[in-house]
């Protein structure tokens, strides 16, 4: 059956939700993205309060290392991903990649039942492997499936759509883990998902594979520089790299630091800490939208440089508008936060700086997919996921060290946006074509 939007006049980014060239592969990142989420949180809530039953380690040393046996993957085996998703049809190995991610949930069920750590902590770093072999698949099937003029508004559902899935999983998964007889709950609820996640995946259309013939060099080290090097080859399509991995460190030091940020900078409890979360996730969701509407179904790097200092600005007037202490006590309700006028500044900082994200990232994402060579474009998203995790790393490592010598986070912020303008500033300097569509696409709207 012909696809109606396959020659549609109708540019509406949302009419591709009901495409076969993307509606199922969106549902099958929209489920797959919640999952994650939704173990990895229920887990850190439980090893937090339940700790002591199943280990002598520290709720904070669990934490911190369930979160590294996540990402983890990122670096090992991305560079395989991308070989396979350029050799095999990409189709096919979505359905695979869920199929196993029905056995990985199968596993941590079994790690709740015996309680064991092991297994748990093993789910979870396999979870990351699963996501890390789906990520050159789906933003390397996009330009197989969509035109050019459509692939801005793909972009964005995916990247909207990411986070709302990370928004809803984390809730849910804290929902989960607090309720009487959690592990059942999470190990029910996550394989549902996971069979969903299976069921959209066979709707995607087939994606055949640009390079068949490919070899697979299993050596992680020799491939991932390989990857790199693909990357290299056209300048813009490298600093886009680099500039998404940016996003990625900007965006996840924010978000990590939120908990504290809440406890003891605002003095709020945990109702601020959701709201502190969506606020930010729907912000970038909402920017990621915006990007087809205002780039007129066009991959307009324009709007990167617009995006780039709306990060810094809402960044630095959020450290600026912090209370320099929190109040002493109990944590504040709530309704009294929002009681306060301050707080209404900080949100609304948070939401700009969601928006400002969306509108820096999707445009990078769509001009890497556009300009990478097809025959190993895959690859190329690989050597993108590998330098977006070791940027997360690098920033999570940085954020701590300056806390740890006496830093306040209002001024991690601070420094983090100053970072931001300077990062900026290079990557604008040396790849002029940014600026020039920015000053371009600020005229034509003018007009």
């Amino acid at each position: 059956m012909s696809d109606p939007t396959r020659n549609s006049g109708e540019h509406s980014q949302f009419t591709l939700l009901a495409s076969r060239r993307f509606g199922p592969l969106f549902a099958t990142q929209f489920f797959g993205a919640f999952n994650d989420n939704v173990y990895k949180n229920a887990l850190v809530v439980l090893l937090t309060f339940q700790a002591a039953s199943w280990t002598t380690l520290s709720p904070g040393v669990l934490a911190n290392l369930a979160a590294g046996l996540f990402i983890l993957p990122f670096f090992l085996f991305s560079a395989t991903a991308g070989q396979l998703a350029d050799k095999f049809d990409k189709a096919l190995l979505a359905r695979l990649t869920k199929l196993l991610e029905i056995v990985i949930i199968l596993l941590a069920g079994l790690g709740f039942a015996l309680e064991s750590l092991v297994l748990l902590l093993a789910a979870l770093f396999l979870l990351g492997f699963q996501s890390t072999l789906f990520g050159p698949i789906k933003y390397a099937i996009l330009p197989q499936h969509l035109r050019p003029d459509e692939l801005v508004g793909g972009n964005a559902l995916v990247e909207a759509g990411t986070f709302v899935s990370i928004l809803l999983g984390t809730l849910t998964g804290g929902l989960l883990a607090g309720l009487e007889g959690g592990t059942v709950w999470i190990t029910g609820v996550s394989l549902t998902v996971a069979v969903l996640g299976y069921l959209t995946s066979r709707g995607i259309p087939h994606a055949p594979a640009p390079e068949p013939e490919l070899r697979v060099n299993f050596n992680l080290v020799t491939e991932s520089w390989r990857c790199i090097g693909y990357a290299r080859e056209n300048r813009s399509v490298h600093l886009s790299i680099l500039a998404i991995s940016w996003f990625w460190l900007y965006g996840a030091l924010f978000l990590a630091q939120f908990p504290a940020y809440t406890k003891s900078v605002l003095g709020g409890g945990e109702g601020m800490v959701t709201l502190l979360l969506a606020v930010f996730s729907v912000g970038i969701g909402g920017g990621s939208l915006l990007c087809e509407k205002l780039s007129r179904h066009r991959v307009e790097t324009g709007l990167v440089p617009l995006g780039a200092l709306g990060m810094t600005l809402f960044g630095l007037d959020l450290a600026w508008a912090s209370p320099s202490l929190a109040p002493a006590g109990a944590p504040l309700p709530l309704l009294q936060l929002l009681q306060d006028g301050n707080t209404w500044r900080l949100l609304g900082d948070l939401l700009a700086l969601g928006i400002c994200g969306g509108l820096y990232c999707v445009p990078l994402y769509a001009l890497v997919q556009q300009r990478s060579n097809p025959a190993y474009r895959a690859r190329i998203i690989a050597a993108n996921n590998i330098m977006n995790a070791l940027f997360m790393v690098v920033g999570a490592l940085a954020a701590a060290l300056l806390l740890d010598q006496g830093g306040t986070i209002p001024t991690l912020f601070l420094v983090a946006a100053l970072a931001n303008g300077l990062v900026a500033a290079y990557i604008f300097t040396v790849v002029p074509e940014f600026l020039t569509r920015a000053l371009v696409w600020l005229r034509l709207r003018r007009e």
